[in-house]
């Protein structure tokens, strides 16, 4: 992770930062492995959450350290992949720390459930998520198992933002 997701100046000691390896079920039906970097604070409500959602046989396309796409949110989102701790700031907000450099969010299948401002669909390859009807894997639901489980933990979800909704995305602060 040094040089790449952390970096001098991360708002988070490395040593405050914690690797999660989870399993989840995948969109072909199998168990995978998967890894998460999170704050050391946020790590045993993590695991909570993960395990509530390997329960719910809630499927996860991937779940690789950012750190496999160059530490590149985009890369990252356009891969469908579920991840947390990456050392940046929130997009279009220089100098305003994302809650991922806390290590205090994460976002799943960000494909299946894509950033949405008007019509600006981030990543594109979400577009067809856009609208949340017909649920389909890999989606969450507004009042559904998954928000439900983050709730538990103390998680808010960014598709009760007003305005842009991040579908992907949860944090300890619902920012």
């Amino acid at each position: 992770m040094t040089g790449n997701s952390w970096h001098r100046g991360c708002p988070v000691p490395l040593s405050r930062l914690r690797l999660l390896k989870v399993r989840h079920w995948g969109f072909d039906g199998q168990v995978h492995r998967g890894r998460l970097v999170v704050h050391a604070d946020a790590s045993r409500q993590m695991l909570t959450v993960m395990r509530r959602l390997f329960r719910l046989h809630f499927a996860i396309r991937r779940m690789r350290l950012v750190d496999a796409y160059g530490s590149d949110d985009h890369r990252s989102m356009n891969a469908d992949n579920t991840s947390a701790f990456n050392c940046r700031e929130v997009a279009g907000r220089p100098g305003v720390w994302s809650q991922h450099a806390f290590g205090r969010a994460i976002d799943v299948n960000p494909v299946e459930n894509p950033y949405v401002s008007g019509s600006h669909v981030s990543p594109a390859k979400g577009r067809r998520f856009a609208d949340r009807r017909p649920r389909r894997k890999g989606m969450i639901a507004g009042k559904g198992a998954v928000v439900r489980t983050f709730a538990r933990a103390g998680w808010e979800w960014g598709g009760n933002w007003t305005g842009a909704r991040d579908y992907q995305h949860f944090s300890t602060t619902g920012t």
